[in-house]
C-alpha cells in the first residue's frame, strides 16, 4: 500500500536564472505542485505516487524518467499523443519571490479525465492529495474531484492545497468558489498566508483558521508563514513552529516541500490521521517540514532543490 497517492498537474518550470550578453536565461525544471508534494515525500522516504497527464514530447518523456528516478511511481500517468506538456515560465526577483506566465491552453495536464483515473491506486494508498490548479478548468477539474471523492470512500486521507495561481482564473470570484467547493471534503489543508485572507476575509491566523474550521470542520490546517515557519490548528488545539533562517534563492517548491516532509513525517509514524498524532509528534512534523522547505528555498529550481532523508536528518541534529 502507498503511503502517498498525488493527483493533478505535472509541467515544465522554465526558471530565469540569468543573463548573459544581455540577454535572460532559462532553466527546464520539472514542477507542477502535486508532482512535486510526491517527489519531496519521496526524498524523504515514502512511498508515494502521480496520476496526471503530460504530452507525447521531450518534455513529457523528461516528467516522466525524473518522476522515476525519485522513486514516484508513475504506473497512473498518462501521455497523451494529440497535446503538449504544459509549461510554466517563472520569474524570480532578487529576493527570492516568484511570479508565473503559464502556457496551458489545451495542454496535457488540463485534458485528465475521470475515467483516466487508476481507481487501484486510490484503493490503495493512505493518503490522497491534489491542489486547486487542476480545478481551473475541464475535464481536470471533474477528475481531481471525482479521484478525491474515491479515494475518501476507500478510506483515505484526503490532503489539499489551494495553492491560488491568479492568472490561472477567470476572475478572483470564481477562484475563491472553486477553491472553497472542496473544502468539505479536506482531512488536512496546507494554506499559505497569501491565501488565507482570500478564503477566510483576514490575515489573522487564529481567527483564518478558525474560520475554516469552524465552517468545514477540516481536522487538521496548516497554514504556512514564510520565513516566519507554520501555525497550525487541529479543533481548538493551536501552535506555531518557528521558521528556520537561510539566504533565500528561490521560494519555489518551498510549500510542496513543507507539505511532502509533513506528510511523510507521518507515514514513517505510521500514523495517517491527524487525530492520531500526539502535540508533540504534530509540533515536531511541522518543525521539520519547516526545516525542509528552508533547505528548498536556498537553493535553486524546486525539485532538484529538494532535501533528502540524509541531509534533513543531518540539519535536524545541529538544531536539536
Amino acid at each position: 500500500m502507498k503511503d502517498i497517492v498525488t493527483v493533478g498537474e505535472i509541467l515544465i518550470d522554465m526558471t530565469y536564472s540569468g543573463r548573459k550578453d544581455g540577454i535572460p536565461l532559462y532553466t527546464a525544471n520539472p514542477g507542477g505542485a502535486p508532482a512535486n508534494v510526491a517527489v519531496a515525500a519521496s526524498r524523504l522516504g515514502a512511498e508515494t505516487a502521480f496520476i496526471g497527464k503530460v504530452g507525447r514530447d521531450y518534455f513529457g518523456d523528461f516528467l516522466r524518467h525524473t518522476l522515476q528516478e525519485q522513486g514516484v511511481d508513475v504506473s497512473g500517468m498518462l501521455t497523451d499523443s494529440d497535446a503538449r506538456t504544459t509549461m510554466a515560465v517563472v520569474s524570480v526577483s532578487e529576493t527570492g519571490e516568484r511570479s508565473f506566465s503559464f502556457y496551458r491552453r489545451n495542454c496535457a495536464d488540463v485534458l485528465l479525465r475521470s475515467d483516466e483515473i487508476n481507481l487501484d491506486m486510490l484503493s490503495d494508498t493512505h493518503i490522497l492529495h491534489f491542489g486547486s490548479v487542476s480545478l481551473t478548468d475541464e475535464p481536470s477539474r471533474s477528475a481531481t474531484v471525482y479521484a478525491a471523492e474515491k479515494a475518501k470512500a476507500y478510506g483515505a486521507t484526503v490532503t489539499y492545497d489551494p495553492n491560488y495561481r491568479a492568472n490561472l482564473w477567470k476572475s478572483e470570484a470564481q477562484a475563491v468558489e472553486q477553491m472553497k467547493s472542496v473544502l468539505g471534503m479536506v482531512d488536512i489543508l496546507k494554506i499559505s498566508d497569501e491565501e488565507l485572507p482570500l478564503l477566510t476575509g483576514t490575515d489573522d491566523w487564529e481567527a483564518g483558521t478558525k474560520k475554516l474550521y469552524d465552517a468545514y470542520g477540516i481536522p487538521l490546517i496548516l497554514l504556512t508563514l514564510g520565513a516566519d515557519g507554520a501555525y497550525y490548528r487541529r479543533g481548538e488545539e493551536t501552535g506555531k513552529a518557528d521558521g528556520c533562517k537561510v539566504k533565500v534563492a528561490d521560494t519555489n517548491g518551498a510549500g510542496d516541500t513543507f507539505f511532502g516532509a509533513f506528510l511523510n513525517r507521518m507515514a514513517a509514524l505510521g500514523i495517517y490521521r491527524p487525530d492520531g498524532l500526539s502535540p508533540e509528534q504534530l509540533y515536531e512534523s511541522v518543525r521539520t517540514a519547516n526545516l525542509a522547505a528552508s533547505l528548498t528555498t536556498s537553493r535553486h529550481g524546486a525539485i532538484p532543490a529538494m532535501p533528502d532523508a540524509e541531509e534533513l536528518s543531518e540539519k535536524l541534529k545541529e538544531i536539536n
